[in-house]
């Protein structure tokens, strides 16, 4: 069956730097366009970035461009997101998603930045 298992979240203090990953199986990573998505507490599910199956093309939501950077490992199965820069407002649950809506996603990775 299909899994997304994400990890790498935690607690950080603005302006620091987390790095989640993403493992898949049960279908062809490597054929796939992949995503991350957030949801904040209280909030809808955030599409954060997109990022085609080459992982040579990349997409990032207005609040997170040119802070976070999104990779992808075929040959493992892994998707990647490095976060810097972080801020309060990054708070939330972390999935990487199948789809842009998120609506075929993880159990999600927790981020909390604060101080």
């Amino acid at each position: 069956q299909v899994q997304l298992v994400e990890s790498g979240g935690g607690l950080v203090q603005p302006g620091g730097s987390l790095r989640l990953s993403c493992a898949a199986s049960g279908f062809t990573f490597s054929s796939n366009w992949m995503y991350w998505v957030r949801q904040a507490p209280g909030k809808g599910v955030e599409w954060v970035s997109s990022i085609n199956s080459f992982g040579d093309i990349t997409f990032y939501g207005d609040l997170v461009k040119g802070r976070f950077n999104v990779s992808r490992d075929n040959a493992k199965n892994t998707l990647y997101l490095q976060m810097n820069n972080l801020k309060t407002e990054d708070t939330a649950l972390y999935y990487c998603a199948r789809d842009r809506r998120g609506e075929r996603r993880g159990q999600g990775t927790q981020v909390i930045v604060s101080s």
